[in-house]
């Protein structure tokens, strides 16, 4: 008989209300905003919106709202025109206290932000999204390489038992090794050949023979680096950072973004549909990273007073403030022992034993070598962890906005190496904020070089605003056709039908939204063919109950035959197309991962709305004890 449990009804019931919350937020407009997010020592109180406010003021821009969420102030404005106007005149008052991007701000209700409910992501096709062009500091990218072949060099020669001087870097491309004893260059010549040569091999097969000249006189060999060596180190610093920036934009969530190389060096970064544009300019071009080093025996206020700081060894200052209130100065060994390049993973957690915010560190095989033989040979000494941040400023000089940046290092932690360690590890001395940013930033990878913005912007629909208006036009027309026609044709199980409908098209919106996908025109074509799908589906179903209406069964009996025996065909066609969905998904890119997620989540939902809901629905009219001579279908 036709039957619907009523656990069935509470479960339909309860998917259409959770439906209709979370596809909410897409009914309400955003709007244009600026997001200030404060950097470390920057604190947001009264004092710092009415300096907003002031600056707005004088800058002729009438703001709907300036309010502080979330950690972060959002000023509100009426349109893309306030918007531009506003962030030149904030990002020349402020300077670099703040990370200031442009955005767009909800409108809905906070009690649906509390939830999770959001508005759905678009694509750069249909909405547009945040343009930025970032370029990689050239000169950074070769002195870190070099920093990188002066260590290995001075660590091939230690392990060789080689006696030097000095490791050093001589004008643009040359290295200089000083012996102590002239007679040890037969020796040290060879150790110094293998290391470059496996350096010069690692860089992308840059012939062993070309890339560097070898010439010994007395105790000192010099090392000429060829042209194609430092270009190369240029080459493999920007595809280090593509990597390490798609790592960081997966972290953001940001789905169907473009990243991609532009000209010799610069990189292109396109986010469709982004929310947090701050925190995403922060996260891209943030190069916070640690080093570990060691404690430096020499007097570090005498090497401050008088400026002489001992060969071996750099003057940086602890982020603890001594008596008289100023940072406490420190001397740490030029050796790195590990820094960011070393580090495999990071976790922000908890220390179990002060409480503190602490960062959780793995390291590489190379890299826990060297943190193992440095804590064995060094146990009961002390060991500083460095945390190097690179703060963008802006000036504007003669009208125009200079982009410039200042490298901030201090010690954040110092202590005795009670036992030797290796691989795994817990760092403490940082902020809660640091902590989680830092262990973001270290599990995406760390930057070959600095990139510093030099073009943000906000960019429209690819696709023409105009086109994607039709699009939408022609969509929404074609869905109101077939409701209509599913009326007129089969009447009451038409409306049924239409429900059914209107149900799987809620529910799709309502799980693309709360999972945060990127809704892209494949996108849409993936809809618009689960529409299809679904449609399908219930047009077997009524033909169906008409074919057991004409065999003579009883209207309440055909209804239940109908639905049962068209049930399984409609699984074996939607189980087809899911599978295709997720070969799709699994082996393509781009905008066909975007068709595949709207086509997996369409038969998904309209295999329950169509076998399911609107069964439910066909009980309720025509169930029960009630006696039927006909049916409208």
């Amino acid at each position: 008989m036709l039957e619907y449990a009523r656990w069935k009804y509470a479960i339909a019931l309860l998917v259409v209300l959770v439906s209709a919350i979370y596809a909410l937020p897409n009914l309400y407009p955003q709007d244009p905003a600026i997001q200030l997010r404060p950097n470390r020592g920057v604190v947001l109180d009264d004092a710092a919106e009415k300096q907003v406010a002031a600056t707005l003021k004088q800058a002729g821009v009438v703001a709907k709202s300036v309010e502080t969420v979330d950690g972060q102030m959002v000023v509100r404005l009426a349109d893309s025109d306030a918007q531009e106007k506003a962030a030149r005149s904030l990002g020349n008052v402020l300077g670099s206290a703040y990370t200031i991007a442009r955005s767009k701000a909800s409108t809905a209700p906070e009690w649906l932000g509390m939830i999770g409910a959001k508005p759905m992501l678009l694509g750069l096709d249909l909405q547009g999204g945040v343009h930025f062009l970032m370029e990689v500091d050239r000169k950074a990218a070769v002195d870190k390489r070099y920093e990188a072949y002066l260590d290995g060099l001075r660590n091939a020669l230690r392990t060789g038992s080689v006696a030097y001087e000095s490791v050093a870097r001589s004008g643009e491309r040359r290295i200089v090794v000083t012996l102590r004893n002239a007679a040890d260059a037969d020796k040290a010549l060879p150790l110094i050949q293998q290391n470059l040569n496996a350096v010069a091999t690692d860089m992308g097969g840059v012939a062993s023979f070309n890339a560097f000249r070898y010439d010994t006189v007395g105790n000192r060999i010099d090392i000429d680096v060829s042209e194609e060596v430092v270009r190369q180190m240029t080459v493999n610093a920007i595809e280090q950072n593509l990597v390490t920036l798609r790592n960081r934009v997966n972290s953001l969530g940001v789905g169907e973004p473009v990243i991609q190389r532009q000209g010799a060096d610069r990189i292109l970064v396109q986010l469709p549909g982004i929310q947090d544009i701050a925190e995403a300019k922060r996260i891209l071009g943030a190069t916070a990273t640690l080093e570990y080093r060691g404690v430096h025996d020499g007097n570090a206020y005498d090497a401050l007073t008088s400026g002489n700081v001992p060969p071996a060894a750099k003057l940086y200052f602890q982020r603890d403030l001594g008596p008289d209130g100023k940072p406490l100065p420190i001397l740490l060994n030029k050796r790195i022992i590990v820094s960011g390049e070393d580090m495999v993973n990071a976790v922000s957690t908890t220390d179990s034993r002060s409480g503190q915010p602490a960062v959780s560190v793995t390291l590489n095989s190379a890299g826990g070598n060297r943190m193992l033989a440095f804590t064995t040979e060094n146990v009961n000494k002390p060991m500083a962890v460095v945390f190097i941040e690179r703060i963008p400023e802006i000036r504007t000089v003669d009208g125009k906005e200079v982009r410039t940046f200042r490298v901030k290092e201090e010690v954040i932690s110092v202590a005795n190496i009670n036992e030797p360690f290796g691989r795994q590890f817990q760092t403490t001395g940082l902020e809660r904020t640091e902590a989680n940013e830092l262990s973001r930033l270290l599990k995406a990878g760390s930057l070959a070089a600095p990139m510093d913005f030099v073009e943000e912007r906000t960019v429209g629909p690819s696709l023409g605003k105009e086109n994607v208006e039709r699009g939408l036009k022609a969509i929404v027309y074609s869905f109101l056709f077939v409701l209509a026609f599913f009326i007129v044709y089969y009447r009451m199980f038409g409306l049924i039908t239409n429900v059914a409908l209107l149900l799987n098209l809620l529910m799709v919106v309502a799980v693309m939204s709360w999972l945060g996908f990127t809704l892209t025109l494949p996108g849409l074509a993936g809809i618009a063919l689960t529409v299809g799908m679904s449609v399908d589906a219930n047009v077997l179903i009524n033909e169906r109950i008409r074919e057991e209406l004409r065999a003579g069964l009883p209207p309440q009996k055909a209804i239940a035959e109908g639905y049962d025996r068209a049930a399984g065909t409609i699984a074996d066609a939607n189980i087809t197309a899911l599978l295709a969905g997720v070969a799709l998904f699994a082996f393509g890119t781009g905008p066909v991962k975007g068709f595949a997620v709207s086509l997996i989540l369409g038969i998904l939902t309209s295999m329950y709305t169509a076998v399911s809901v609107s069964r439910g629905v066909s009980t309720l009219i025509y169930g029960g004890r009630r006696k039927l001579q006909s049916v409208a279908i």
